[in-house]
């Protein structure tokens, strides 16, 4: 059973930062993508960003040029640095991985997702 935990959510002031962590217990490059999507209350968790298995990455358009989304295979970790938060930001962030092939406008789309981690909370105020 693969296992996805995330680490590095908090409470900010709007402009500041925060790295979230997602620690996988496979190693990063046995998942074709592997991503972060969030979910504010009573909104649909949305896609945030997602590195695929090549290099290729997918960010959602709010969040470009804000947020970088990085790995580290030594560790089987995904990183989202997330600078110049806003209030609108504010969500549960999780992380998710998917381990075949999709199309890759598909990217960000929750249901392409089957492996999920339980989520840390980011609050911007």
């Amino acid at each position: 059973q693969v296992q996805l935990v995330e680490s590095g959510g908090g409470s900010v002031q709007a402009g500041g930062s925060l790295r979230l962590s997602c620690e996988a217990s496979v190693a990063v490059g046995s998942m074709f993508y592997m991503g972060w999507f969030r979910q504010a209350p009573g909104k649909r968790r949305e896609g945030v960003a997602v590195l695929e298995r090549y290099g290729a990455t997918r960010v959602e358009d709010s969040v470009k040029g804000r947020f970088t989304i990085s790995h580290e295979n030594a560790n089987n970790r995904v990183y989202l640095q997330m600078n110049s938060l806003e209030p609108a930001d504010t969500a549960m962030y999780y992380c998710a991985a998917r381990p075949g092939r999709m199309t890759a406008n598909q990217a960000l789309v929750e249901d392409e997702y089957v492996l999920w981690g339980r989520g840390t909370q980011v609050t911007v105020s």
